[in-house]
């Protein structure tokens, strides 16, 4: 089992046993696979309580994860859902320790994260770049789009930097993989034919217009006859129709003051290029229709023919670095999102890091809404806050919910199940998992979840220690379904706590019944 990040003392907080974890008498209509077992008494009990991570509490949205550091956001829809990958900081951590240095070399590895309130997070456990892509030298700032193709599957394309000096691609038909690399060496180095005066091509952008076609933006350093206002080093192409190969000579990008975290979007006919501005003081600036941008601030432009330089339109910064907005400084790379008619914007951060008992540069995602004018292709001034986002939708209890699905949570670790893209929490005992805004729509009759080990789960509605509205207890060598019909009566949206034992437990799914089943 991998433990992360678990500095806090705990707050002596006492959670109340409750009685409701024995004498089920039928089994309850549930979704969960598998058998059934009653809850029973194994004299296993719960003591006190830690408090939530410091760098998440129950207040606060952002960062979407509490306990792992993760960076560099790409996102993509899929089945009324949406994927978040990132580059994976918690391997850095994990290699050099508190005391290190995110210097990112030691990072081959991509976070996998995904919701449908915009609050709740699942992880979903990491892409193995050095595993897929033994050639690659690292992974850094993925970027994903997908397509139904032929065959009439949707198939995923994932770019992500290969360090600093290329791009490499890995494909799979679900978001969660299993993901290959179709190519076996990088789809983009310093040595790529036809690519020319681009010292650093790495941080790629993907998108695909609404004629099919995909996009590829990247770069990095200066140009040979460079400046620091005109790097020259921003580069466009446009990919083959197999999405690994091109169909187009490079491009420039003529970015004022560019320096890295290229991101494509195409928003009504108009492909919309952001970039990350370096921290050189602003000398020179011959836009009279916009200011210069802020040192370090994500800015962005607009065309309709990408492939010409001269008709790239800069457009203006649109998010500061985080430091200028109370998040404290750092590199700044964002992605914009449409997502259940809105838009978001995702975004790192550093002011986590502190809480998690180091300050060695590791960074956590987060994400706030932003608005953008479609017909105009406009983006407007983002604003990053430690409250995020707000939740457009309510958790339904009554349907099988991923015990790592989460607000945020205290002490927990994670564990790879034998299912693709599926964790199992653990921790100690003590530890909990918090889930926010659970609509009880209907009258409640029992409780089940999924579970391996000796343990006890209690939970609580809205505050631990609160009233315990279910409890299943269970000694089992293999996974299995326990469940309890003492379910309080609740209803109405409440928040959830999930209290575990900890030990050797592991917690996979859970579910309420309701009477009408």
């Amino acid at each position: 089992m991998k433990k992360f990040i678990s500095l806090f003392s705990a707050l002596s907080m006492a959670a109340a046993l409750c009685s409701c974890g024995n004498a089920a008498v039928t089994v309850p209509n549930v979704d969960i696979n598998g058998d059934y077992a009653k809850s029973q008494s194994c004299g296993v009990k719960i003591g006190s309580c830690g408090s939530a991570y410091a760098s998440k509490t129950e207040e606060n949205a952002n960062p979407l994860i509490a306990n792992i550091f993760c960076a560099d956001p790409t996102a993509v829809e899929y089945d009324g859902r949406l994927y978040v990958y990132s580059t994976n900081d918690q391997q850095q951590y994990d290699a050099v320790g508190s005391d290190g240095s995110n210097t990112y070399e030691k990072i081959k590895s991509i976070v996998m994260l995904s919701t449908d309130d915009m609050v709740n997070w699942t992880y979903h456990g990491i892409i193995d770049i050095g595993e897929i892509s033994p050639w690659a030298i690292a992974s850094w700032a993925p970027s994903v789009t997908s397509r139904v193709e032929e065959d009439g599957k949707t198939h995923f394309y994932l770019y992500y930097s290969n360090s600093g000096c290329g791009v490499g691609v890995i494909t799979a038909e679900s978001p969660l993989g299993p993901w290959t690399d179709p190519l076996g060496e990088p789809l983009i180095s310093t040595s790529t034919k036809g690519l020319k005066d681009c010292p650093n091509p790495f941080d790629p952008g993907v998108c695909i217009d609404e004629n099919g076609v995909g996009w590829l933006s990247f770069g990095g350093g200066k140009a040979s006859g460079g400046s620091e206002y005109m790097p020259g080093s921003a580069r466009i192409v446009q990919l083959g129709d197999d999405m690994i190969s091109f169909a187009s000579d490079f491009a420039e990008i003529p970015a004022a003051y560019f320096f890295e975290a290229s991101e494509l979007n195409y928003i009504n006919g108009t492909y919309v290029y952001t970039y990350n501005t370096s921290w050189d003081t602003r000398l020179e600036w011959e836009n009279k229709k916009y200011l210069r941008p802020a040192a370090c601030s994500m800015a962005y432009m607009t065309t309709r023919t990408p492939l010409d330089p001269d008709s790239w339109e800069y457009r203006g910064d649109y998010f500061k670095n985080p430091g200028e907005q109370g998040l404290e400084y750092s590199n700044n790379h964002t992605h914009l999102q449409k997502y259940a008619d809105r838009y978001y914007l995702f975004y790192h951060a550093l002011f986590p890091q502190k809480s998690l008992g180091t300050e060695g540069g590791f960074r956590s995602l987060c994400v706030n809404e932003i608005t953008v004018n479609e017909e105009a292709a406009e983006i407007s001034k983002g604003t990053g806050t430690k409250k995020g986002a707000e939740q457009i939708k309510n958790i339904d209890p009554y349907k099988i919910n991923q015990a790592e699905t989460i607000f945020t949570a205290s002490d927990i670790s994670y564990t790879n199940s034998e299912e693709n893209g599926n964790m199992l929490i653990g921790g100690n005992n003590g530890s909990w998992t918090y889930v926010k805004g659970a609509d009880f729509s209907e009258k409640t009759s029992a409780f089940a979840a999924k579970v391996k080990g000796r343990g006890r789960i209690e939970v609580y509605a809205d505050s631990i220690g609160g009233e315990c509205i279910a409890a299943v207890e269970f000694d089992c060598n293999e996974f299995q379904n326990v469940y309890t019909d003492k379910a309080a009566k609740i209803d109405g949206v409440h928040d959830l706590y999930f209290v575990i034992s900890g030990g050797d437990m592991l917690f996979d799914e859970w579910q309420f019944i309701s009477k009408s089943k």
